[in-house]
C-alpha cells in the first residue's frame, strides 16, 4: 500500500485568501485554448507571495499552491522543455 503524499502547505491554505485573486491565463499569447490553466500571485499573512494554479474550466475545483522556489523551478522546467510531449514519429 502506498503512502499518501504530505500536504506541505497545510498551514498556509487556511489563511490564503483567493477571493480577490487576479487569475492569469497560462496559454500562448493570441491562443484561445478550450481547457487551460490559470495562475494568480497571492500574498499570505506570513509575508510570502505564493502562486496558485487552477484549471480554468473548473474554477471551484482543486487549486495547487506553490512557494516562490517551487514556482521558479516549475517555470524553468517549462522553458527547458521538461514537460513537452515526446515528438511523434512518422510511420
Amino acid at each position: 500500500m502506498s503512502e499518501q503524499p504530505v500536504d506541505d502547505k497545510a498551514q498556509v491554505r487556511p489563511d490564503l485568501d483567493l477571493s480577490d485573486a487576479v487569475w492569469i491565463r497560462a496559454e500562448p499569447e493570441g491562443a484561445n485554448l478550450e481547457d487551460r490553466a490559470e495562475y494568480a500571485l497571492v500574498s499570505h499573512t506570513d509575508g510570502v507571495t505564493y502562486t496558485a494554479m487552477r484549471q480554468a474550466s473548473d474554477p471551484d475545483g482543486h487549486i495547487l499552491v506553490f512557494t516562490p522556489t517551487e514556482w521558479d523551478a516549475f517555470v524553468k522546467g517549462v522553458r527547458d522543455g521538461e514537460f513537452d510531449l515526446p515528438a511523434q514519429s512518422d510511420q
